[in-house]
């Protein structure tokens, strides 16, 4: 097979992929421009690709899709051991397969010289999001000097980036124990052992423990869009919304993250115009190019705000 010409877009992404220690996703089916490949996507966590299809394949298309990609990892990466990982996501369902080679058991990946714990075989979640790439990027542009409040941290790497760029200090809150755990990991990870708190609580039962170690300069806020017993974004974000406002400090902006496909901009923004009249819209940050979809409104959402007087 020559990669140019396979049928099978993700190959011929990973055939023209420069493969470093940088994490990245190659191929992005779920933006809709690749008709009849809406479900698949391919990423890079050195040094293991992770194919996963977000509808049931049968044997058959599963096994020429990695013998495609084994193909062409031959043809253009072949100083490199080929590692795999296939995953089915559905509707709450998730089957994980190690389909070739081995993962690492400490496995740790690389972004914008930052360096992460991730677990591939575990689960959806793998330790970090690859889409919030250009938010971590911003966040380490500006964070110099500034108190933070990472919100819905999970595994911290906000925090982690925040530190990078000389944050005095950030607070970290998730109620998930065993992601902050992953957190204070990653932490370490990049030599951080102080700076930051590692806060296991319900950030709806929290304002006040969190009013009392503001305020801040910057707000980080990336909620899961639909998570039962945790957070629903149609009828939680305001909740959030009403208090940011008195959390900051003086100029303070937030980042306003949602990842919701059935929610626009529209959506976030006019609950920040009914809700939080004090915060100014200052801009939306770009996902990484890799990420284009045929509706932006349908793709990751991170929205910058000011703190107006």
């Amino acid at each position: 097979m020559n990669s140019n010409d396979s049928n099978f877009p993700a190959a011929n992404a990973l055939a023209n992929a420069i493969l470093n220690d940088e994490l990245c996703r190659l191929f992005h089916g779920r933006g809709g421009l690749f008709l009849g490949y809406e479900h698949i996507c391919l990423d890079w966590f050195n040094p293991v690709l992770l194919l996963t299809s977000f509808k049931e394949l049968s044997e058959a298309q599963r096994e020429q899709m990695v013998a495609d990609i084994e193909t062409v990892w031959k043809q253009h990466h072949a100083d490199k051991p080929f590692n795999l990982v296939f995953q089915y996501r559905n509707a709450g369902r998730t089957i994980t397969d190690l389909v070739a080679g081995d993962i690492p058991e400490k496995h740790v990946v690389t972004e914008n010289g930052a360096d992460f714990l991730v677990h591939l075989l575990r689960g959806q979640n793998h330790g970090i999001f690859l889409d919030m790439a250009n938010g971590r990027k911003w966040v380490k542009q500006h964070a110099k000097d500034k108190k933070v409040l990472n919100l819905f941290a999970y595994t911290c790497a906000f925090s982690v980036v925040a530190l990078q760029a000389e944050a005095t200090e950030v607070v970290n809150m998730d109620m998930s124990k065993g992601a902050l755990s992953i957190g204070k990991q990653n932490h370490l990870l990049n030599g951080f052992t102080s700076g930051a708190r590692f806060l296991g609580h319900d950030i709806f039962k929290s304002w006040g423990k969190l009013t009392k170690l503001g305020p801040y300069d910057l707000i980080v806020a990336d909620p899961p869009s639909n998570q039962k017993g945790s957070f629903v974004a149609t009828k939680d974000y305001v909740r959030i919304l009403r208090r940011l406002p008195e959390l900051l400090a003086p100029n303070g902006e937030v980042l306003l993250c949602l990842n919701a496909p059935e929610l626009g901009c529209d959506f976030l923004m006019q609950q920040v115009a009914e809700t939080a009249e004090t915060l100014e819209f200052v801009e939306r940050i770009d996902n990484p190019e890799v990420f284009a979809d045929v509706d932006e409104q349908k793709s990751l959402k991170v929205l910058r705000y000011k703190l107006i007087s």
